[in-house]
């Protein structure tokens, strides 16, 4: 295949750049009618609706209580899979929770020069959902990436939803949560499980907040009950940016485009070098090594309609194109990426050096893989233990230090006119 080629001193380069990055997850006026439909009947209607959604989506023939999975399955998973999957699972978690460790934030307060005692407590969220995919592949580490966060924050109660296709449920998945001490898991998926855990039913028990990647439908439910519930953020298509100084391995380099590329036909897979014949080295190992992949007709897909390779100056103008992108995943495929670094400002994770494979941080280098997409790094960040702690802001007054402070609101709420409140600072002041 040949893959799309731009070059950063073409006079069209800037429309050629926008038009490639315009594949996000905006849902269609039909999709967004169809979810809005699903929600408003689970919420009506409850658990009757979640179970017809369920079996027509999932082509089941379920009653509701086959709709959760019992904890014991859960370990009964965990004791089948491979021995060797199941080191790799557990070697994962452990370096998940190491890193994730360091993020919990602490309560903290201090006292002003008045006597104020002026703070903020942290405490854990009390209830979240979970939502892992089960359709095209299934994703045993976002199970991992997800709970074990919410764990060290200290969240009370975590309550996951997969699809479960035919009623089938993944194993692995299963040990996934096992692992990672997933409270209560529910074999349903799609917008309605999205609805269940809003609006809470029956069976499933409603969240504060619903983590987890999915779908166009589990993406706009997601967004149409965002304020009912938190929610992390809005998952467009995988995407991941290398920048090469031409030294790269060029088979690497075209090896890890196909591992974002495997993902689905949307998934935006785009290299950037100062040297045309790197780029020429590269698209010979593609065309040389995707006969050998399993999901071949799925990277070809998608490389054909979200790949580029990029001609650009030099390595300090594609760090300038880095920003402008605000890659979700980013590779400085260099020989000394550390002086790269204080020039990125927009990327959900940045990869340094030719060693530190994408690949690595999906699975089991300790960061998480739950990451902004579509331009969203310019404004977000990866998931992490803060997303299931809350902030609650302390004030405590001593009678003199109270006194001090209602004069000054007492001016401030007469100059908004709000009398009110001038007279509720009043009556703190000492006379």
């Amino acid at each position: 295949m040949k893959l799309r080629r731009l070059n950063s001193s073409d006079a069209a380069f800037k429309e050629q750049l926008e038009s490639l990055l315009a594949n996000t997850n905006e849902p269609t006026a039909e999709i967004s009618r169809t979810v809005e439909s699903i929600l408003a009947e689970v919420k009506a209607r409850g658990d009757a609706a979640l179970l017809e959604y369920t079996n027509r989506f999932d082509d089941r023939d379920a009653s509701i209580e086959d709709l959760e999975i019992p904890v014991a399955e859960l370990e009964k998973a965990l004791e089948a899979i491979p021995d060797g999957l199941r080191k790799g699972l557990e070697h994962a978690a452990s370096r998940v929770r190491e890193y994730h460790d360091k993020q919990k934030l602490e309560s903290w307060s201090y006292k002003d020069k008045e006597g104020n005692t002026l703070g903020q407590q942290v405490t854990p969220l009390d209830r979240v959902g979970l939502y892992v995919p089960g359709g095209k592949a299934a994703y045993p580490t976002s199970v991992l990436m997800n709970a074990i966060p919410a764990h060290i924050a200290g969240v009370p109660e975590i309550i996951m939803v997969v699809p479960t296709p035919k009623g089938e449920a993944n194993q692995v998945v299963l040990a996934a949560a096992a692992i990672s001490g997933v409270d209560r898991v529910f074999s349903v998926g799609g917008a309605q499980a999205i609805a269940a855990l809003a609006y809470g039913t029956a069976s499933v028990p409603r969240v504060d907040k619903i983590v987890g990647p999915g779908n166009i439908f589990v993406a706009t439910a997601k967004r149409q009950v965002f304020g009912i519930v938190g929610i992390d953020m809005i998952a467009g298509p995988s995407e991941v940016l290398i920048v090469s100084d031409g030294e790269s391995n060029p088979d690497w380099v075209a090896m890890d485009l196909f591992a974002q590329a495997e993902h689905d036909e949307d998934a935006c897979s785009i290299l950037m070098c100062p040297k045309a014949e790197f780029l020429d080295a590269v698209e010979e190992s593609i065309n040389r090594l995707l006969p050998e992949m399993e999901r071949k007709d799925i990277i070809r897909s998608s490389l054909d309609k979200n790949g580029a390779l990029i001609l650009v100056e030099d390595i300090d103008e594609a760090i300038d194109l880095v920003n402008q992108i605000a890659p979700e995943h980013l590779e400085l495929s260099v020989a000394a990426p550390e002086p790269l670094l204080p020039q990125i400002r927009h990327a959900g994770a940045i990869f340094m050096g030719h060693y530190a494979a994408e690949v690595l941080g999906d699975y089991c280098a300790g960061p998480n893989h739950v990451l902004p997409t579509s331009r969203t790094a310019r404004f977000s960040s990866p998931l992490g233990v803060y997303d299931f702690q809350k902030r609650s802001s302390v004030i405590m007054c001593t009678e003199q230090s109270a006194s001090t402070l209602a004069l000054t609101a007492s001016v401030l709420a007469h100059g908004e006119g709000l009398t009110a409140h001038a007279r509720a600072a009043e009556y703190r002041i000492r006379s």
